[in-house]
């Protein structure tokens, strides 16, 4: 029987995992449907791991519920990053790396067969050429090895580049490399520098990191080469139901919510006609399709329909997409809450903000989804007049949710509440 090991050799199924029994924490373990219970509990092990310091454990009637629970503003390092880190290899991929790194040490360019002969030559090992081709190859990508062609023939040589010569040269590179390792566009690729030069970040923590967006960073470079090349492409969901909506769709741009953190991708869907916005922990893989001949065309109408996304969202599903109006009254007093009708001017995006009359304030929105712009707008209970707009169920939800918490309040019974 194979023993427990701490180290995957399949990413995504990793990632599954992370996402919904200890991301979402709403899974336990009897509703595990994969495998074996086994299964589950080798993969618990696994992120306790690599987390053991933020596991939370919480006991419901459905059973014990375990989660990730962390303070990001009082971390300097992603604790998910560790998941990219436990990548297993063959014995013959860690032979295979050594031997190479070894005969290329001396800044020799080699050619493949060269390098198959030295190979067993010195280290009495034969590795198929196709395998020390393909390894070569990968290396090549990642900037590793450098190729260089005389004639036909190409020859092998190691990167000069080394991580700590940078650091050494430029100033401030160390303290850049730092802050960026944190956020969500450099991330793991950050982390994996500083590791490779033993540094770690020691100066900067962020109070609202949302540090899930890494599990979403495997498929982020996938998306923005295809966006460049303006290509088609398809998409595997983590939710099987999506995936006939995910075949040839033209990616134009990666969207994040300032009210979620959630990250989105904001794509064009042929069959539907229309433009749709794809929650990016929804994806579990993406392929690169053919190129798009009229993707200018598109990205034009894009740029359009934009202006009117409050958020993320282009409208309900459902249904062709709609502009509708949403009119909201304030009530602020100009004297001593100048800052409120900043922030309102500030955050209103393609709102329309107007003065009508001493204290009084109208707020005019078009977009696509009114649920949008009130769930923002609750954040100013207390200065709201009156709600009005074309999607009358978006204006009485948000009415009906103020009566119930007025109700909840009304009686004070929570005034001790600190």
């Amino acid at each position: 029987m194979g023993g427990f090991s701490e180290l995957v050799k399949n990413f995504d199924k990793t990632r599954d995992y992370i996402r919904d029994f200890f991301i979402y924490g709403f899974k336990v373990r009897g509703d595990f449907e994969k495998k074996s219970l086994r299964t589950y509990d080798d993969e618990k092990r696994r992120v306790e791991s690599w987390m053991g310091d933020y596991m939370k454990y919480d006991n419901s009637v459905r059973g014990k519920k375990v989660s990730i629970a962390v303070d990001s503003g009082n971390i300097s390092e992603n604790p998910i990053y560790q998941a990219y880190y436990s990548k297993s290899f063959t014995a013959n991929d860690i032979k295979l790396h050594f031997f190479i790194m070894d005969v290329l040490y001396n800044g020799e360019s080699l050619t493949l067969n060269q390098i198959a002969d030295r190979i067993s030559e010195d280290y009495e090992e034969i590795f198929e050429v196709q395998t020390i081709r393909n390894k070569l190859r990968e290396y090549t990508k990642e900037g590793i090895i450098i190729t260089d062609k005389k004639g036909k023939t190409a020859y092998f040589r190691l990167s000069e580049d080394i991580t700590e010569d940078f650091f050494d040269r430029f100033d401030g590179l160390t303290e850049a490399v730092e802050f960026f390792s944190e956020t969500s566009k450099f991330g793991i690729i950050g982390n994996s520098i500083l590791k490779s030069a033993g540094l770690k970040n020691e100066l900067f923590v962020i109070k609202h990191n949302y540090i899930v967006h890494t599990l979403e960073d495997i498929i982020i470079p996938d998306i923005l080469s295809a966006i460049e090349q303006k290509k088609y492409i398809s998409a595997v969901s983590f939710r099987s139901k999506d995936d006939k909506n995910m075949n040839n769709i033209i990616p134009m741009q990666i969207f994040t919510s300032v009210q979620t953190g959630r990250r989105y991708l904001a794509s064009y869907i042929p069959v539907r006609q229309r433009f749709t916005a794809l929650r990016l922990d929804f994806i579990k893989s993406v392929a690169s399709g053919t190129v798009c001949d009229c993707y200018d065309s598109i990205y034009d109408r894009f740029l359009y329909e934009r202006r009117y996304c409050f958020g993320a969202s282009f409208g309900s599903w459902a249904n062709a997409p709609e502009l509708e109006n949403v009119i909201i009254d304030f009530r602020i007093d100009e004297e001593t809450e100048g800052f409120v009708i900043d922030r309102l001017e500030r955050e209103k995006r393609n709102g329309i903000l107007e003065k009508t009359g001493k204290n009084s304030f109208r707020l005019t929105v078009r977009t696509y989804d009114s649920y949008e712009v009130l769930q923002w707008v609750r954040t100013f209970t207390g200065r709201i007049l009156s709600v009005k707009g074309d999607n009358t169920s978006a204006v009485k939800r948000f009415y009906n949710d103020i009566n119930q918490m007025h109700n909840l309040y009304k009686d004070n019974q929570y005034d001790d509440i600190s």
